[in-house]
């Protein structure tokens, strides 16, 4: 309870604060509670901190007249802020102070709460609170930490000279007294003066005069810090806002009737005031005053009655200060024709919980001044409708079954579930299942049967059959017994799941079809696999044709369920010559591998029939354009080596170039002309030579070899040379090719790889020279 009474507390400084700044700027009550976060964010305050601060700035109208103006404070009352001193903190936190002043009722309560919160921070030992009177002199209003005798010595100051309180409301600026003995001599100091060896008035901002000024008295000898200077003004400044509500006093009513205008209004019911319009300028209406008010016209900070007598309009309902309400209230001082407002949202705290209400303002005009009521609208209607919104878009309605009675009481929506025409009433709770399809109706009866003999509340889904299809419903009951435990009525709840029912439905059809799609998929894979194998026989150890030494390597793709393209051929022809084809097919399964086959055994029969390289590979070209058995496109290096003259003619289509290793240097053969196989029908091939030296080594290879996602193909060429490298210069006569495949292909590879690596053997002599050469391990 204390939580919320402090909730509803704070909530009522929010909103006073926010009529402030409605009045100040005009503006909309969103707009000034935007306004007030953006000065506490700006400032580094917190939200209650700025709100007292806002309140604060709101200053009333002169409630006296002025005193007769004394001499101008001496200089040396105003000691010059000293020298940060060697305790002083950081930026002032008065996020504790503020929570607290919403608790304050009273100037006596505001002077124990100061010293609660100055005590550790500034080493107070007592506070007095001082406001000014009409008459100029100043009466004591809260006091803390000073005894009863004391406050009773110095509960009135009159308008004299030498009193250091009204120096400080006079200068309107903060008086530090730090030196007892020079002090005594300038100002009249409260017995005993050593009790308190430094003392500080505050006055608090209000307007250009302050009224209201805080003491701070401390028993510590010495200055006040700077940082405790700007605490106390800080505390000073939040204070103006919480003083406003009980440090000023209500105007005086100028009308003479008041009281009997007043004992009307407390036999009047509803909410009710008299106001009487406050004008700057003839025509300017800036505010109104409350002359009369009946007791449920409750403001902002709870004051109800008699206690808003005399009090400003906009200070006390700042939320009904609106713009268009402000002139409707001006039109109707003005015309005399009676105003009655749009309906509009107000926020109030019931019972420390804040509600939104719906309220009508009227206004009539009474002589020169305005009767200005407003009417809280019942909100049965607003909260009924809610309730039709919740069901409709939920799909869900109520009923409840009375057994006693036989009363059977069913909402509009369930009506619409089981599209039944509301003339003919609801079904009774046994008569139920009659409303579901057969199959499922068994199932319904037999729960209300336990729900009707054991009391067990039930959760039964069924299915009914409506003009626009076959519905999903759920069904949800409990029994209510008497005293006695037997059921005398029944609350449920009528779901529907249809939308819920047909997605839980495709999303089992889709798993199914995911299911026969990944069967399919694993018996192509197995198909295309054995396949592969079958037509592209591995080697199990390096061949060596035309002088040449070749070992083949062939790695399919570790994801997906598909088999790839990539195939080679090795083959030495009858007059010696050997031949090197490495290809790779564009896509995966039995069509690519299909193609794969269709590609490989062609260009081995152009190339043994005498077809020269860039003959066969445009012929293959064709072959992939017009066969109706191809598969989209293919890469391929096609090479022939001449072993009499160590001499490796080669073509490419639109394949990766040879990697060449020569004397501890590797480079990459460069391409001549030839775009990929079944992309133009007239494509232009050339051919291109290198002679091989002993020692040579060329390597040729798939894409697959050198492709990463995210990477440029320059920079897996760059990877592949320094691997070969690294390979080549710890000994290329008995490496095989797994080390080298193991470094390039660092963990899941996406695509087949194949890969020729074709050596030239060394001399004799040179051999047994490297050898020689070899460190010895």
């Amino acid at each position: 309870m204390d939580r919320l009474r402090d909730q509803a507390a704070q909530s009522a400084v929010v909103e006073q604060a926010k009529g402030v700044v409605m009045a100040q700027t005009r503006c909309t009550p969103d707009a000034a509670e935007e306004e007030l976060q953006r000065r506490a964010e700006t400032e580094g305050h917190s939200l209650l901190e700025e709100c007292w601060l806002t309140l604060g700035s709101l200053a009333p109208a002169p409630v006296h007249a002025a005193p007769e103006p004394d001499p101008v404070v001496p200089a040396a009352t105003a000691v010059p802020p000293p020298e940060a001193a060697a305790d002083d903190a950081g930026p002032v936190d008065l996020g504790p102070l503020g929570r607290e002043l919403v608790r304050v009722a009273t100037s006596q309560d505001l002077a124990r709460c100061l010293l609660d919160h100055l005590a550790p921070a500034v080493d107070a030992d007592a506070v007095m609170i001082y406001s000014r009177l009409p008459t100029g002199g100043l009466e004591l209003v809260g006091h803390a930490g000073v005894d009863d005798t004391l406050a009773a010595q110095w509960q009135q100051v009159p308008p004299l000279s030498g009193i250091a309180v009204l120096d400080a409301l006079r200068a309107g600026e903060p008086l530090w007294l730090e030196d007892v003995e020079a002090d005594r001599e300038r100002y009249l100091l409260s017995d005993p003066p050593e009790r308190w060896r430094s003392r500080a008035w505050l006055p608090v901002p209000n307007g250009d005069s302050p009224d209201v000024c805080i003491g701070v008295l401390r028993s510590r000898v010495g200055p006040f810090s700077a940082h405790i200077r700007e605490h106390l003004q800080a505390v000073a400044r939040l204070c103006a806002g919480r003083l406003l509500a009980f440090a000023t006093r209500p105007e005086d009513t100028a009308d003479p009737s008041a009281t009997a205008v007043q004992a009307v209004f407390d036999a009047l019911s509803g909410a009710a005031m008299l106001l009487a319009p406050l004008s700057s300028a003839p025509g300017n209406i800036e505010d109104y005053r409350i002359d009369a008010a009946t007791e449920e016209t409750v403001d902002v900070v709870g004051r109800a009655g008699r206690e808003l007598l005399g009090r400003r309009f906009r200070e006390c309902c700042p939320a009904l200060a609106g713009e268009p309400m402000w002139q409707g209230l001006r039109r109707t001082l003005v015309t005399g024709n009676p105003y009655e407002s749009e309906p509009f949202g107000l926020q109030e705290l019931v019972d420390g919980i804040a509600e939104l209400f719906t309220y009508t303002v009227q206004a009539a005009r009474l002589g020169e001044k305005l009767v200005v009521t407003w009417v809280r609208h019942s909100s049965s209607d607003r909260q009924e409708q809610r309730l039709a919104d919740l069901q409709r878009l939920g799909g869900l309605g109520w009923a409840s079954w009375n057994l006693v009675t036989h009363e059977v009481t069913w909402s509009s929506q369930v009506f619409a579930l089981f599209d039944r025409d509301p003339a003919h009433g609801p079904v009774g709770l046994t008569e139920l299942p009659d409303l579901a399809l057969p199959e499922d109706g068994s199932a319904l009866r037999h729960a209300i049967g336990e729900l009707l003999v054991e009391g067990r509340t039930f959760d039964v889904p069924f299915r009914v059959r409506r003009a626009d299809g076959l519905r999903h419903l759920r069904a949800v009951a409990e029994a209510v017994p008497d005293s006695s435990g037997t059921t005398v009525e029944v609350h449920g709840v009528i779901q529907d799941l249809t939308a819920q029912r047909s997605a839980e439905l495709a999303l089992v059809e889709s798993e199914r079809a995911m299911l026969t799609q990944h069967d399919v998929l694993r018996a192509e894979r197995t198909l295309a696999g054995r396949l592969q194998d079958t037509l592209l026989p591995l080697p199990t150890m390096p061949v060596r044709l035309a002088g040449l030494r070749v070992e083949v390597a062939y790695l399919p793709a570790q994801s997906g369920v598909h088999v790839g393209g990539d195939w080679f051929s090795v083959l030495e022809l009858p007059d010696g010559d050997a031949v090197f084809v490495v290809g790779d097919v564009a896509g995966h399964g039995l069509d690519a591998v299909a193609t794969m086959a269709l590609l490989r055994f062609t260009a081995k029969g152009m190339v043994i029939t005498g077809s020269s390289l860039t003959g066969a590979l445009a012929r293959l070209n064709t072959l992939l354009l017009h066969s109706r058995d191809s598969h989209g496109t293919a890469t391929l290096i096609l090479a022939r080596y001449h072993p009499a003259e160590h001499r490796l003619v080669w073509a490419q289509a639109g394949h990766p170039p040879p990697l060449l290793v020569r004397d501890g240097e590797a480079r990459f053969l460069e391409r001549p002309r030839g775009m990929l196989l079944g992309a133009s029908p007239a494509p232009v091939y050339a051919e291109a030579e290198c002679r091989l030296e002993p020692g040579d080594r060329v390597i040729l290879y798939t894409d697959g070899l050198v492709e990463r996602p995210a990477e440029g193909i320059d920079r897996g060429l760059q990877r592949l040379s320094d691997a070969v490298l690294t390979q080549h210069t710890q000994g290329p006569d008995s490496l095989p090719l797994g080390p080298l495949l193991a470094s390039m292909l660092e963990g899941e590879h996406r695509d087949d790889v194949c890969v020729l690596d074709i050596r030239a053997p060394l001399e004799p002599a040179v051999a047994r020279e490297r050898a020689r050469r070899q460190p010895v391990p």
